[in-house]
């Protein structure tokens, strides 16, 4: 007993099929009278193994963080590539396009879920926080639909700079409900990356890649398009971070895949009606939908990594760099040169990354508020926070939990393993 509540030990309880205990994901007993409900906790423990204001990039969790953020931003200027092949092909249908995505994603985490929960547990699950994914998943298509469309209405550099209003929603939302409290190195660091997306915007003001020919009216609406593409990207992006942090990742994506082909579906037939019927169907068409839908899956696939190590913010700031991906890129396939500011951008944006990091200790943003001191809410999954305390906690042999026998904390890992 007193080694438990010298360390507050991660609860670890039985897990349902549907990989909760009774209470929620990992929920844990509040503690007894006469308990100490404050002593230093494993997860503090950890944090002091190394100390000082650079203890941080002495960790892989941020290497491999900078690593993601590049990679998932690179894989989204794919997307938007592809969508440019196919708009020279005279063939724009901005909400049917997204369609594959979550067929797939529905496809593949969906048939996972059924086999890691069984019919019924799937079903439970369904029945008692479908209703959560059913919210995320509109606000997520919703995000994709509405950024799309503004590009036919308004310039590029409206566009990109209402886009800047997704991070002040993410940091909002995140401060009010997920209780997230930032420190000045991560406010400094954001507002760097963008001071770099605004040197990109000016290298493309510069040469003229921003538009203008564009009418007042038509302008207006396309920026209320970009308004409130930017406020569901927003609330997507940090309810995602939520849910992956609490439950396995495949039960997420696959909710998503699930509610969002059949909210993406409905609003594609409403919508994209005519513009299916006028579509040019060739086989190059086919070839750029496919490259479309696999690069924006291989994107849903990994960015709830990035939530789990990092957050909902650092992932908005990584795809800043998307202009600098995307000139890259455009240079083979449509032609494209790079501005000399290009590259001053780009370091400017990854600089703002390394300060965001600045004075964070060992955990990082993979320790969320929401979960409890050792993240005892919260999934032990990959890149989890909770994974690591309890990875350390076994190696120094000590307790993971209050109750339950090592039969019944393998189980629980083992249901929550992704």
């Amino acid at each position: 007993m007193s080694d438990n509540k010298h360390l507050s030990s991660v609860q670890t309880s039985v897990a349902n099929p549907d990989g909760e205990s009774p209470s929620g994901v990992g929920a844990v007993d509040a503690p007894g009278p006469g308990e100490d409900s404050s002593p230093e906790t494993a997860a503090d423990q950890i944090e002091e193994q190394k100390k000082g204001f650079l203890v941080y990039f002495r960790t892989k969790e941020f290497y491999i963080i900078l690593f993601l953020g590049q990679f998932l931003a690179i894989t989204n200027t794919g997307t938007s590539t592809f969508n440019g092949l196919l708009s020279e092909q005279k063939t724009e249908i901005p909400a049917f396009q997204s369609f594959f995505n979550y067929c797939l994603l529905n496809i593949v985490f969906t048939s996972y879920t059924l086999y890691r929960y069984g019919f019924k547990g799937w079903s439970r699950m369904v029945w008692n926080r479908g209703w959560k994914y059913i919210i995320l998943s509109f606000c997520d298509v919703e995000g994709n639909y509405f950024t799309v469309l503004a590009y036919q209405y308004t310039t590029i550099l409206s566009a990109q700079l209402i886009n800047f209003w997704a991070i002040a929603v993410v940091v909002i939302v995140s401060f009010i409900f997920l209780h997230v409290r930032y420190h000045v190195s991560q406010v400094v660091g954001i507002l760097v990356c963008i001071g770099g997306m605004g040197v990109l915007i000016a290298s493309d003001h510069i040469q003229g890649t921003n538009g203008g020919n564009i009418p007042r009216g038509d302008q207006v609406k396309g920026d209320l398009f970009a308004l409130l593409g930017a406020s569901f990207y927003g609330l997507a992006n940090t309810g995602e971070e939520y849910f992956v942090s609490t439950a396995p990742m495949y039960e997420v994506l696959g909710q998503m895949g699930f509610f969002g082909m059949i909210i993406n579906g409905v609003q594609a037939a409403i919508f994209d009606r005519d513009s299916i019927r006028d579509a040019h169907w060739n086989g190059k068409v086919g070839g750029y939908l496919t490259g479309y839908t696999l690069c924006l899956s291989i994107f849903y696939s990994t960015a709830p990594l990035l939530f789990r190590l990092a957050s909902a913010a650092f992932f908005n700031i990584s795809l800043l760099t998307m202009n600098f991906w995307g000139v890259i890129i455009g240079i083979e396939v449509f032609g494209y040169s790079v501005h000399w500011m290009y590259p001053i951008a780009f370091v400017c944006i990854i600089v703002g990354q390394l300060i965001y990091f600045l004075g964070r200790r060992v955990l990082g943003e993979a320790r969320k508020p929401w979960l409890g001191a050792n993240q005892e809410r919260g999934v032990a999954g990959f890149f989890t926070a909770r994974r690591k305390i309890e990875a350390n906690a076994a190696v120094l042999s000590i307790p993971a939990g209050g109750r339950g026998t090592g039969s019944d904390h393998a189980r629980a890992n083992h249901s929550s393993a992704v």
